[in-house]
């Protein structure tokens, strides 16, 4: 096998492992400090700000577009995956015919 696969391969068993690590440590205990809840209730916002931030900040016009689009079929339609069908859609078509 290739040097990649064999890194796609690593990636993923540690990936695996992080998750079910962190799973294996909390569930150990009865009940979770309000603080570590709250922390861990947050990290979805902070995932998906380290995702948006850069686009928002240095993206073009389709980069800016697709935001714009995922922003307002969140509030219309709600869902992840309508939102992310049609951001991803909206950058995809903006790409091809903008450059």
């Amino acid at each position: 096998m290739s040097t990649t696969v064999w890194i796609i391969l690593a990636a993923a068993v540690m990936t695996y492992l992080t998750r079910i690590g962190g799973h294996m440590i909390l569930s150990r205990f009865e009940r979770i400090h309000p603080r570590v809840e709250a922390g861990l209730n947050a990290v979805p916002a902070a995932v998906l700000t380290t995702l948006v931030a850069p686009a928002a900040m240095s993206g073009g016009v389709a980069e800016l577009a697709a935001l714009a689009t995922g922003a307002a079929v969140a509030f219309l339609v709600g869902g992840m995956m309508p939102m992310f069908l049609t951001s991803a859609a909206v950058l995809i078509l903006l790409r091809h015919l903008i450059g």
